[in-house]
Parts: structure tokens; C-alpha cells; sequence
């Protein structure tokens, strides 16, 4: 694999707060199996529009893992 994810980049341009604020408002009220259901939409959403399947399973790996940021 060569893609490689640097944890130091900050691909949210300075708005990471603001999507963390989001995600938590997204799984408000949620049961624990609808947050799954959101969470794993989500990722999928986020894989696709990537639209680079090395980044993808170097994303995958990193975040099984547990070493991000």
C-alpha cells in the first residue's frame, strides 16, 4: 500500500470543531444501533467521494490500528 495519511494535515481547513460539532448533533437521540447504521453511512459516503481507493485502505488500516492523530 502506498498511500499514507498524515495525521499532522489539516484537510478540514481549520473547520475540524465544526464537523465534530455536526457528527455529534448527526447521533443526538440516536439508539446505539441507528448510531452504527449513521456512523457506517457516513463512511461509506466518505470513501466513495474520496474517489481513491488506495487512500481509502490506507485510511481503513490506520484507523484499525488506532493510530490517528
Amino acid at each position: 500500500m502506498t498511500a499514507r495519511l498524515d495525521p499532522e494535515h489539516d484537510g478540514l481547513a481549520g473547520r475540524a470543531d465544526d464537523v465534530y460539532e455536526a457528527l455529534l448533533v448527526a447521533h443526538e437521540g440516536l439508539s446505539e444501533a441507528e448510531s452504527a447504521a449513521l456512523n457506517a453511512r457516513l463512511i461509506l459516503l466518505l470513501l466513495n467521494a474520496l474517489s481513491d481507493p488506495e487512500m481509502a485502505l490506507a485510511a481503513i488500516a490506520t484507523a484499525r490500528d488506532g493510530k490517528v492523530g
